[in-house]
């Protein structure tokens, strides 16, 4: 086990050093590569589990015959992938036993294994748009007992994979990007299963996942908030991140875009006939004959004002999304020729899938056919990035670009330096008649 592995990393220096692979290189066997399956690969199975609900035609507001048909594909598809992750991530640490609690204290690994729980979101999520309308009650049940699983598992996982990384030696401010948020992802996605699924239980059953939904939702936008000022700051001191990590960037456009879709959905899912949530009915004894409200009234009064302050906290929360999407697009694009494939380029998917979830939700909620339009472009082009971030998915395994020793995000590199050397390294280079954008490879 020790030499294929020593086998490994002398191939893959000679890698470094050549620019090209030998004969010896292209004969190391996959399962040996698999020693570098790292956490990372989750985003795949999290990506795709996000188009599958951007497909349902109960969120699609322009839909056609057969879509309800190729979201339930692309559903299987998901928990197929996700089932065959599970397996070779599975393998990885039984081959490599050492690995398992390394990859967990991991300063970079560590943060990606919350993708994990966040594909499991997208899948559960997907239950009430796929499965439950097609099965019987049963399904309706096991639903709400998923979400109270998830629930406490991802808030214990939050809380450990925090403390870790508090306490890691190796972590720096200059290394900071927007992927330190991911540990609250799962928590915080609570809150869209909650949204997505709470009107298929009965009001008994809902109120409380609703309450909890909010709980986590709340407790995950706050903690990214958090963050983005750790994150502002650092980009403030040193500038962009380095271009192999700049598509993780998006990250940052998923709390918003998330928060707002959830309140949204659990507004417009708070169950009308049940109970008044909002208080002990109000006396109206000092109004005139026939101006009082009765109790079903006031209910339906106070979800009202919850739908309306739920529409304007979306389109505040969504306009920050726009603002750190737009950021990042002109950061990825100002590298966009030394960029190579990492699976961080996921990330132009799931955050942006949040985001136009976020958008057809606001322009439902305004009844704006334009908002609406907007919304169906956003999700032509998520689509399309799909295929073209798969494509390139499979010509970096295909080349050895990941999976491969020193490729992967088990490998730790202090890359951030200040702005003013930097600058001072682009100088020198102007001077020399050098490459610019060689010099920002290499940084």
């Amino acid at each position: 086990m020790s030499t294929t592995s020593d086998s490994t990393d002398t191939e893959a220096e000679a890698s470094n050093q050549d620019g090209n692979l030998d004969t010896g290189e292209r004969n190391v066997r996959m399962l040996d590569r698999l020693k570098h399956f790292t956490w990372a690969w989750f985003t795949l199975p999290m990506s795709t589990g996000g188009i599958a609900l951007l497909l349902s035609p109960q969120l699609q507001p322009h839909t056609f015959p057969g879509l309800n048909t190729i979201g339930k594909v692309v559903y299987i598809f998901d928990l197929v992938n996700f089932t065959t992750l599970v397996c070779v991530k599975s393998y990885r640490f039984l081959r490599w036993r050492n690995i398992f609690i390394g990859s967990l204290t991991h300063p970079t690994e560590s943060l990606m294994a919350a993708t994990s729980l966040s594909s499991l979101a997208s899948i559960i999520a997907a239950i009430a748009r796929y499965g439950i309308p097609a099965c019987g009650p049963w399904l309706v049940v096991a639903y709400r007992v998923l979400f109270w699983i998830y629930f406490a598992v991802t808030f214990i996982y939050a809380v450990g994979q925090y403390t870790l990384l508090f306490t890691s030696p190796l972590l720096k401010i200059e290394d900071m990007t927007p992927a330190w948020d991911l540990p609250i992802f799962p928590f915080m996605l609570s809150g869209t299963i909650a949204a997505t699924g709470s009107q298929t239980q009965p009001p008994e059953q809902a109120v409380p996942m609703l309450v909890a939904g909010l709980t986590a939702q709340g407790l995950g936008f706050i903690v990214s908030i958090l963050m983005y000022a750790a994150y502002i700051q650092r980009s403030v001191q040193f500038g962009f991140p380095d271009p192999s990590v700049r598509p993780a960037m998006f990250i940052a456009v998923g709390p918003p875009s998330f928060t707002a879709l959830a309140l949204l959905g659990m507004a417009n899912d708070w169950p009308r006939a049940y109970t008044n949530y909002f208080g002990d009915p109000i006396d109206y004894s000092f109004a005139g004959a026939g101006e009082a409200f009765s109790n079903a009234q006031q209910q339906l009064i106070g979800i009202e004002i919850l739908r309306t302050m739920a529409t304007m906290s979306a389109i505040f929360m969504w306009s920050l999304s726009l603002w750190l999407f737009c950021i990042a697009v002109i950061a990825c694009l100002q590298v966009r020729r030394s960029m190579t494939f990492h699976l961080n380029w996921w990330a132009f998917v799931f955050p942006n899938t949040g985001f136009t979830i976020a958008t057809i939700s606001i322009g439902r909620a305004l009844e704006s056919q334009g908002v609406m339009w907007v919304g169906s472009i956003m999700t032509t082009g998520i689509i399309c990035t799909w295929f073209f971030v798969a494509v390139c998915h499979v010509r970096a395994v295909w080349k050895h670009d990941i999976l491969w020793e020193g490729k992967d995000e088990d490998m730790y590199a202090q890359v951030g330096q200040p702005k003013k050397e930097k600058s001072e390294k682009v100088r020198q280079a102007q001077k020399g008649n050098g490459d610019v954008e060689d010099v920002e490879k290499q940084d």
